[in-house]
């Protein structure tokens, strides 16, 4: 594959608008330009959970493999009409939620954000992908997408959730449950 970007300014957005995939013109605050920008944004911010010190090899190839998905996805939002997340691909991430949430103790309480910096970076990228969900949601109110791509991006941030807490208690031993009975100040 040749160079795809030999200049990376083109001035063609200087005006507000920007090109899709398929060579349509929209406004950059279009929402199908916000869903697949979101899903950047979720991709990037998997990227700072990678990027941190003592990731499991078994949570670096899932969150690897998530992050070529989400280039697909958004790659699918990014062109109207086409698709390219199937089934198969939240299966992937169900049997992998699975795997990581087999030795986890069941949650009774809710738990805060946190835990280390590669797990609090994973409840970074929980929030992102669910704000990726809401604006696939918002998208899909006004046109056709995919039913697969939120349900993708939702099982996601269940599997991030899951990450997370793996990587809280790897990184310092537990997790900070939330104490709804502390009294208010």
């Amino acid at each position: 594959m040749g160079n795809r970007l030999s200049k990376i300014y083109t001035r063609t957005g200087d005006d507000g608008t920007t090109g899709l995939g398929d060579g349509t013109r929209v406004s950059k605050d279009d929402a199908r330009v916000a869903a697949y920008g979101t899903v950047d944004e979720t991709n990037s911010a998997i990227g700072v959970v990678l990027a941190q010190a003592g990731v499991p090899d078994a949570i670096r190839h899932c969150l690897t493999e998530v992050q070529h998905d989400l280039f697909d996805l958004g790659g699918e939002l990014c062109i109207p009409g086409a698709r390219v997340i199937t089934g198969e691909h939240t299966v992937r991430l169900e049997i992998d939620l699975d795997r990581f949430n087999e030795d986890l103790p069941s949650l009774k309480e809710f738990i805060l954000p946190g835990g280390g910096p590669a797990a609090a970076a994973c409840h970074v990228a929980r929030t992102v992908c669910r704000r990726a969900e809401r604006d696939v949601w918002t998208l899909a109110s006004s046109t056709e997408v995919a039913p697969e791509v939120a349900r993708y991006l939702n099982r996601l941030s269940d599997l991030l959730f899951v990450i997370a807490r793996v990587l809280a208690r790897a990184e310092s031993g537990s997790e900070v449950l939330w104490r709804h009975d502390r009294g208010r100040r």
